[in-house]
């Protein structure tokens, strides 16, 4: 194995992290949110903020190395079309990411509160659960155009 070939497997399994995770996560909290149970939701939820912090949050980190490395090692300048719509829809599906993360956060702990409580889900939670389901469509969108892009490299004048 080369080194390049080294890089785009990293890349490409940096890529599969980022969408399988952010799926995952989705699909969990989703049907966890549909109990109505706090309990079960403080659990889910506590596990989806975890799931963020090791795998999400790592690759956030690691994508853009491994791309940077790749796009050195064969060549591609960094001005690319393709490369930098990428970059761009990258940090748009970061700017979804990141407050996600925090109501993620919110959302375990509006749950713990109602257990606590004995109590049911407070309004709050329902308007934060909102907000985050919202969040994803762009975001997912986002990815999948950029995996769409390292995929068919088209040739994209920007400057």
């Amino acid at each position: 194995m080369t080194f390049d070939d080294l890089l785009r497997l990293l890349h490409v399994l940096g890529a599969a992290v980022l969408f399988g995770t952010g799926a995952g996560i989705a699909f969990f909290m989703a049907m966890a949110e549909r109990t109505r149970d706090p309990r079960i939701i403080a659990h889910v939820g506590g596990i989806v903020v975890v799931a963020d912090t090791v795998f999400t949050a790592t690759a956030v980190v690691l994508q853009p190395l491994t791309g940077y490395g790749l796009a050195r090692a064969i060549g591609w300048p960094l001005t690319e079309g393709w490369i930098v719509l990428s970059l761009a829809l990258y940090v748009f599906a970061g700017l979804f990411w990141l407050p996600v993360v925090w109501i993620q956060i919110r959302l375990r702990d509006l749950a713990k509160q109602a257990v606590v409580r004995k109590a049911p889900l407070p309004p709050a939670f329902d308007r934060l659960y909102r907000i985050w389901f919202a969040c994803g469509f762009p975001a997912f969108a986002a990815v999948i155009a950029i995996f769409w892009l390292m995929l068919a490299k088209p040739d994209i004048t920007l400057f």
